[in-house]
């Protein structure tokens, strides 16, 4: 991996070329991103950001939401998908704030990935985003951009986490994490753009495999894999460059998951 410097310095141009970069999720205050973030598991910052209003405007805070019952919440939250599941958590997380917490969000990580719904991608997004505390959410873009580029490497987001945590000052952790995301959304995608990336110069992805040319790609690849020189086809297929092995966004292995009743996909 690169080292400290590298790793700042690439999030820094990261910054440049995606200025301003925040979630896109639409929130008024911790409350709001909380519910939100549970909502955006499986789904879109878009779709969420269609339901929240109306869901906002009937379930202003933890109180008023304790109260629902999912049979009022899930034809709100259809759209954002594992709907029963998400309306169970979003109940249970509002009625856990309100026993526990005073109806309020609060700014810790044991406490709040002990919510329904709530892991701990979703907890940094929270904490980094409406409470000042620093936080670096991992989510499958920014898992596919730094294995990419090289300034981490695994598939494990909390292995990932703790890398450019340490790589990084606190004031940068969540910005980073801001400017991965945009940038695989936007450049770095699945099938990457990399003659509109900044910071290609110091991408292993793009030296490694783009930059050598499928030609190269299929011959190193013939190499490992033949025998005698001769590589291994089957019946009908047809050379072809290295396909792109991009790091998966599933849980990590042996996560734990809570036990409890009311239960969503964490984030």
């Amino acid at each position: 991996m690169k080292s400290p410097k590298t790793v700042r310095r690439i999030i820094e141009t990261l910054a440049t070329q995606h200025p301003n970069a925040d979630t896109e999720l639409v929130y008024r205050n911790a409350f709001e991103l909380l519910a939100a973030t549970i909502l955006s598991a499986q789904s879109t910052d878009v779709r969420v950001n269609m339901v929240t209003p109306g869901l906002f405007k009937r379930y202003p805070d933890a109180r008023a939401l304790a109260k629902a019952t999912p049979t009022e919440i899930e034809p709100q939250i259809v759209s954002t998908g594992f709907f029963r599941q998400k309306s169970k958590a979003l109940i249970g997380m509002a009625q856990q704030l309100v026993t526990e917490h005073g109806g309020k969000v609060p700014a810790d990580m044991d406490l709040l990935t002990k919510l329904p719904g709530v892991g701990r991608k979703t907890a940094n997004v929270v904490l980094g985003h409406a409470l000042g505390v620093p936080g670096l959410p991992v989510d499958r873009h920014v898992l596919r951009v730094s294995n990419r580029i090289g300034i981490a490497e695994g598939d494990d987001p909390e292995k990932v986490e703790a890398q450019l945590t340490v790589a990084l000052p606190k004031e940068k952790w969540t910005l980073a994490s801001d400017v991965l995301i945009l940038h695989g959304r936007r450049i770095c995608k699945p099938k990457p753009l990399c003659d509109q990336c900044a910071v290609r110069d110091d991408c292993d992805y793009y030296r490694l495999v783009v930059a050598r040319g499928p030609e190269k790609v299929l011959a190193a690849g013939t190499k490992r894999r033949g025998r005698g020189g001769s590589p291994r086809r089957r019946p009908g297929a047809t050379g072809r460059g290295a396909e792109e092995h991009g790091a998966k966004a599933a849980d990590p292995p042996g996560a734990k998951h809570d036990a409890r009743k009311v239960r969503a996909p964490r984030r």
